[in-house]
């Protein structure tokens, strides 16, 4: 039905109350069935959301807001999931708090112009969560994506077995409207998201309310803060969705005797400072009759100068000056009605104060939270050993999240930075900032509660198979590892069968007393039809090992089978759901291995996929293709027996070892490397620089080579299974999946395009990870050089030698220069289809541990570079260094390796 006016609300709320009714009444199981599949449907509409969102708005960035989409579907049910709704809520000792739960009725929510369709996801998953249901009323210029979000999760929910009506909404949202809304008696709460009079509405409806104050965080540096750490952060918030979050700083107050270093360190990150004519100009905008201009919210730092008449220089070639600048910054002395730049901003543009002494900084930061912020969320940035002076902070900020050394935006939402911050898209202000809640709005709210919230490094994983074996003709000792099995089950494809490569487990495996059957018909890229062809014969037979020989296909179709055998009730869809971070997944699959375990030899040398936690199957029923991540499908053995790869044909070998060395690159830049991962991705890269041609040119001929290669991938295999991979990988995924490209060849094609893209200090976008502290992987691809002894004075001299060997690898293996020399003449199809690669690509789930976080329109300038070979025009991301000449080559002999 549609909502207009106020006889057809009153017909809304009727029938709303019914549902709710029936709704109060479920069991937990049943609304946690709901919940889930509503977080599972909003999270699968996170982009096509997004886009809708800017697009009616013309507000902020719509990557940024897909993550928003994401955080508030998968985060919501990640945190949420296992708590009991239905009842007493156990008491947690270890962190002293107590929480009970019963359904309040009919929820308003109030839904802003800044957020609509996260906060959307948000509230209805909170109200379904709790057994209430949920009237959305819309902000007008926003109800269309409001509206959408909205539908998305009550169709959802209506499956999951909700009743009808549990959720809600105004169709052409009026003052009128929203009133009644608010004021109605079956309203039992209100979530009010919104400006400042929409919240007063709320609050003096006469209905209970849970709302927010405004922001106007300010952020304080003292002098033994790490600066890199801390302009990095205020920039990663601040640039997040063009500044919108209310929790985003809007000043920053710095200690007299780091000023100027904080100050060089933002010029260096892409701040534009302003002079005092600019800051003029931009002051005048800040304000429209005394209060925020809405005409300047979640615009570009471009739009900004264009409203206030301000030119940009355009110095794309200094390291001080990038071609776009990612904030405003105006310093400033005063705090009032007078100073433009001391209000709450909502777009890229900060104030900065200088203060003489630590304690003058935090009365500064007093000040501003009176002026506009009161009970919102204030920062610190200081060592963490300054006990004292976090004391005093926390003790003198009236804010209801106190952020120690941590992003505000991404802070104050909760279990980014910090697990224990409850994860939330409504921030409550206390009786500070005229809110009943002074913290993160949950499922449960019932109090005032400060919380004070360090940053915090998640812990982190590594994770390979129990065991591991190699050595050139290791294979038949190895096997006698399964002494005491039954039965095994032998999975591999018929080229391999043919060949006779299973007659050398077979044989071991009957000296030992295993029976055994063999399922060979395996086909490249697997589907779920192949799969469970040979799932028949594996059920029947029972087994308690399941060996799985061959590549890449073989050991995707063996995990499958074993994922199948072990859980039948499996669901792809949310095994394949695109995740943020491994350990936090709307789908969580039980471990394997309790029927049979999973022995890995690989055949090739390449994917690794031996001692990862990734297959790829595809539903050839609907044609949708499931890539599975999780440490559950981790072999129980590998067997990396060279032997067996003596064979490989030359460009099975050049397109392996490619893959290989791109998995080792990506794993050691990526923003999930550690101290674990390194050092294998580092011994991989220098094996495959020094064997990787003699094994493409002699093949069996240098069985050393072909060893060490083997072993690469293996290692590079253990690297970015715990470290991830990055956009290369994301892109290569793509291109393949559209144009028939081999993996391998798709990376090799890539690389260096995505490595100069990668290699700098000041990206527009940094990745989301805690461990993350600023961007440095330009440095990182200079130690990789370094490691390869290939000289250079500067860390962008490295970047370029790094660049040019692997060229020169590529040369001596006859990889193909370009897409375009790969696919031939397909320009026309490449450049219809190269903005759904790049859109595919963004979203694929390798793009979140690439160190610079990426546009899609950056991976769609990637592909057109890739295809077309560097330009000299495309000086953002790229040099044009003589690869090839004679002057400039260098070749695997040449690297002291």
């Amino acid at each position: 039905m549609q909502v207009t006016n106020i006889e057809e609300l009153e017909l809304l709320v009727k029938r709303v109350k019914t549902a709710q009714a029936k709704y109060a009444n479920f069991s937990q199981e049943q609304v946690d069935t709901i919940f889930k599949k509503a977080a599972l449907a909003a999270n699968a509409e996170r982009i096509p959301l997004a886009k809708l969102a800017v697009a009616e708005t013309g507000m902020g960035i719509v990557e940024d807001k897909v993550i928003k989409n994401h955080f508030a579907s998968e985060f919501i049910y990640n945190k949420y999931k296992h708590e009991k709704t239905c009842g007493i809520i156990e008491e947690d000792n270890t962190f002293g708090i107590q929480k009970i739960s019963e359904p309040v009725g009919i929820v308003a929510g109030i839904v802003p112009v800044t957020n609509p369709t996260a906060t959307t996801i948000f509230k209805a998953l909170i109200a379904l969560k709790t057994r209430n249901a949920i009237i959305f009323s819309p902000h007008p210029k926003s109800k269309k994506c409001t509206v959408e979000a909205a539908k998305i999760i009550l169709k959802a929910a209506i499956a999951a077995g909700a009743p009808e009506d549990i959720i809600g909404w105004i169709d052409e949202p009026t003052v009128e409207l929203s009133k009644a809304l608010m004021q109605h008696p079956e309203i039992k709460l209100i979530l009010a998201t919104g400006g400042p009079g929409m919240v007063r509405a709320a609050y003096s409806s006469g209905n209970p309310s849970l709302g927010v104050g405004a922001g106007n965080t300010p952020a304080v540096i003292d002098s033994s803060a790490h600066i890199q750490t801390a302009v990095s952060s205020i920039l990663l918030s601040k640039t997040f969705d063009n500044g919108m979050i209310c929790a985003s700083e809007q000043s920053v107050v710095v200690v007299d005797d780091v000023y100027e270093k904080v100050k060089q360190e933002f010029i260096c990150r892409g701040a534009y400072f302003l002079n005092d004519e600019e800051k003029q100009k931009l002051g005048n905008v800040i304000l429209k009759d005394g209060r925020l201009n809405p005409a300047i919210v979640g615009q570009s730092v471009e739009n900004l100068a264009k409203l206030a008449g301000i030119y940009l220089p355009n110095d794309s070639d200094s390291d001080h000056a990038p071609k776009i600048y990612k904030v405003l910054i105006g310093e400033v002395e005063t705090v009032g009605e007078s100073e433009p730049f001391a209000y709450e901003k909502l777009s890229p543009i900060l104030a900065m104060y200088k203060a003489s002494t630590f304690h003058k900084a935090v009365a500064q930061a007093e000040q501003l939270i009176e002026f506009g912020g009161l009970g919102h969320t204030s920062v610190l940035y200081t060592n963490p050993a300054n006990l004292d002076d976090i004391a005093y902070f926390e003790n003198r900020m009236k804010t209801g999240r106190v952020l120690i050394n941590t992003p505000s935006s991404q802070g104050a939402i909760g279990d980014l930075y910090n697990f224990k911050l409850d994860p939330s898209l409504t921030l409550g202000c206390g009786t500070w900032g005229g809110n009943t809640v002074s913290d993160n709005v949950t499922p449960h709210h019932l109090v005032n509660i400060k919380t004070v919230s360090q940053r915090r490094q998640n812990m982190l994983w590594f994770r390979i198979p129990p065991k591991v074996y190699f050595k050139y003709g290791c294979l038949p000792v190895a096997l006698r590892d399964l002494v005491g099995k039954e039965r095994a089950f032998i999975i591999t494809d018929k080229p391999l069968f043919d060949l006779g490569i299973v007659d050398k487990v077979t044989q071991v495996l009957d000296e030992i007393g295993v029976k055994h059957d063999v399922f060979h018909d395996v086909e490249p890229d697997p589907t779920l039809s192949n799969v469970n062809k040979g799932l028949a014969l594996l059920r029947s037979y029972q087994p308690d090992v399941i060996i799985a020989i061959g590549g890449g296909s073989p050991m995707d179709a063996a995990k499958v089978m074993w994922l199948m055998y072990e859980h039948p009730d499996v669901e792809f869809e949310g095994l394949a759901m695109r995740f943020m971070d491994i350990r936090k997944r709307v789908y969580e699959l039980p471990p394997l291995g309790q029927k049979a375990i999973m022995v890995a030899i690989p055949t090739t040398s390449g994917t690794g996929s031996e001692v990862t936690p990734f297959a790829v199957v595809t539903d050839d029923r609907v044609g949708v293709k499931y890539p599975l991540a999780d440490y559950a499908l981790t072999p129980n053995i590998a067997i990396a027996d060279p032997e067996l790869t003596l064979n490989m044909p030359k460009k099975l070998t050049a397109y392996g070892g490619i893959d290989a060395l791109t998995h080792a690159l990506e794993a050691y830049v990526s923003v999930m490397a550690t101290e674990f991962t390194d050092g294998l991705a580092l011994q991989a890269i220098r094996l495959l620089f020094k064997y990787l041609p003699s094994a493409y040119k002699n093949g069996a001929k240098d069985p050393k080579a072909r060893e060490k290669v083997h072993y690469a991938a293996t290692i590079a295999g253990m690297a970015f299974a715990n470290a991830f991979l990055g956009i290369c990988h994301s892109m290569a995924h793509k291109l393949g999946a559209t144009f028939h490209v081999p993996h391998g060849l798709a990376n090799a094609l890539m690389i260096s395009h995505v490595i100069r893209y990668n290699a700098t200090d000041i990206p527009f976008k940094q990745a989301i990870f805690p461990q993350y502290k600023y961007p440095n992987a330009k440095d990182r691809y200079a130690q990789i050089a370094d490691h390869l002894h290939l000289g250079g004075n500067t860390a962008d001299e490295k970047v370029e030698l790094l660049i040019r060997a692997i060229e020169n690898l590529k040369h001596e293996i006859d990889i193909p220069t370009t897409i375009k020399q790969a696919l031939g003449d397909e320009d026309q199809d490449f450049y219809i289809k190269v903005e759904e690669m790049a859109e595919q690509a963004f979203d694929d789930q390798c793009t979140g541990a690439n160190p610079r976080y990426p546009l899609m329109n950056d991976l769609k300038e990637l592909y057109v570079l890739a295809y077309q070979g560097c330009r000299i025009d495309a000086a953002l991301y790229h040099s044009t260094p003589e690869l090839l000449s004679n002057e400039g080559a260098i070749t695997t002999q040449q690297i002291g390796v």
